[in-house]
């Protein structure tokens, strides 16, 4: 990621996002700046904060895909949420506090994925002995020995080669059988035979909030009950009779767990929720302004209050330990129809200091988007209808034709961006999707300007279109 410039990134949300060159680019410059942080000296670097950032745009104009790509290529946790969601304190609802807990839920899921693949291969060798050890037990006296090999533990069985011309001892027989049965392993030849497994049994532990379950600020102190209690009640050994391929996956996943050392996942996933999480904030205008009610309700400029410490900087408790909110990069978003980032309480405004506007999306750029990205609707109907043998062709007067129909409808009724497409191409493709498979469906079906014209025509027709539009 630090090889990366600017001008590179911005060439890689390209491949999935049509348009919108301002926010990227923007975005952009907060990831550089990340990395051009980290080379900076010890005590610079922490006097350098992100810049945090504002979209304001309608729905459906890619400022969700945009952070979401951003923080993929960054490899970096990031989480979306919604400000709605949050609540002053005193009142039952999410604690704002909560969305950090949730980086860092990410963070430990993020840092563990890196860390099980590294030690996958070993895993899988691990869970296949075992399961040759359960279908071809050792005869008395045999035992697994370890060794190291390349710096790594390895286990093995002691028993001498055999030798040219003799007589095989029991246990080289035992041995040669053994390899003849992991052969059948590997083929998958012995995937549904049943075999007894140990396999570790937590006792069940609910712990329900106030109001029957009702969450809240009481979110983290449920998991604390349950640590508690697991530390209580350790997981007993259960024996249980399931297939080979099933136990195959519960071994690697036992020997995956064995493998890798959580101490030291928990700190690298800290720093790196703490030095590179992304937390998105959308439908911030919905808490914008001052509420015009009055009396014992959630008031909209108290939850702005409430998110301020989170978004200056502080350190936030969680299970796995203290969080620093300082250098994690927030992007917040909202459509501001009838609010403006104005109406944000000062303080707020002032930690969101760049912001930038998406245009909507018109016939042009959904034509873009139909042809260019690499995870384009195009590009994922083919691909579906080609696993029921179904050659799906879309030429250009067709791709035209959905994208005008897109931009009608959004005109007609409520504009909701790119997501129409979705729609539209749903209603164009629902003989040929719900046909599909059949032994007389179609086989190779064209999607040009008068098919799309012949099954929208309704649509395009009538003005009442809530009969035919989500």
């Amino acid at each position: 990621m630090d090889e990366l410039t600017p001008r590179q990134i911005v060439a890689e949300l390209d491949r999935f996002i049509v348009g919108q060159a301002q926010a990227k680019r923007m975005v952009a410059i907060a990831l550089r700046n990340r990395a051009r942080r980290r080379k900076l000296p010890p005590e610079l670097r922490d006097e350098i904060s992100p810049k945090n950032i504002i979209m304001v745009g309608p729905t459906g104009v890619g400022k969700t895909e945009i952070a979401r790509r951003l923080a993929k290529l960054a490899n970096a946790p990031m989480i979306k949420v919604e400000a709605t969601k949050y609540t002053e304190v005193g009142y039952v609802g999410r604690d704002v506090e909560s969305m950090v807990r949730d980086l860092v839920e990410n963070a430990i899921s993020l840092v563990r994925a890196e860390k099980s693949a590294e030690v996958l291969e070993r895993a899988q060798q691990i869970a296949e002995e075992r399961i040759l050890d359960i279908l071809l037990p050792p005869p008395p006296g045999v035992t697994r020995q370890t060794r190291i090999v390349d710096g790594k533990p390895e286990s093995y069985y002691d028993i001498p080669p055999a030798v040219e011309g003799t007589e095989l001892t029991r246990e080289q027989q035992w041995l040669k059988n053994r390899e003849k049965m992991r052969e059948r392993l590997r083929a998958g030849k012995l995937d549904d035979r049943e075999i007894e497994i140990e396999v570790k049994h937590s006792p069940e532990v609910q712990v329900l909030g106030p109001l029957g379950g009702m969450s809240g600020s009481f979110d983290d102190l449920g998991s604390e009950f349950r640590n508690m209690f697991e530390k209580l009640f350790p997981p007993r050994e259960k024996r249980t009779r399931v297939r080979v391929e099933e136990a195959r996956e519960i071994l690697t996943q036992e020997a995956l767990d064995s493998l890798i050392d959580m101490d030291k996942i928990t700190r690298e996933a800290l720093e790196r929720a703490q030095e590179s999480g992304i937390i998105f904030i959308d439908e911030i205008d919905k808490i914008a302004g001052r509420s015009s009610t009055h009396g014992p309700d959630v008031s909209r400029e108290g939850v702005q209050r409430d998110i301020l410490p989170i978004v200056e900087g502080c350190v936030v408790n969680t299970k796995y330990g203290p969080v620093r909110t300082d250098h994690i990069l927030f992007i917040a978003a909202g459509a501001f129809h009838i609010s403006k980032p104005s109406d944000l309480i000062p303080e707020l405004q002032g930690r969101f200091p760049l912001r930038c506007e998406l245009s909507p999306l018109g016939v042009e750029d959904f034509k873009r988007i139909l042809r260019e990205p690499q995870n384009a609707l195009t590009r994922q109907y083919t691909a579906l209808l080609a696993t029921e043998g179904v050659e799906l062709e879309f030429t250009e007067d067709g791709i035209d034709e959905i994208a005008q129909a897109a931009a009608f409808v959004n005109e007609q009724a409520e504009n909701i961006g790119a997501r129409r497409l979705h729609t539209v191409m749903e209603k164009v493709l629902e003989d040929v999707l719900f046909e599909a498979g059949e032994p007389n469906g179609p086989k190779h079906v064209v999607i040009d300007r008068d098919y799309v014209k012949t099954r929208l025509q309704d649509i395009l027709k009538n003005q009442d279109l809530s009969k035919f539009i989500l």
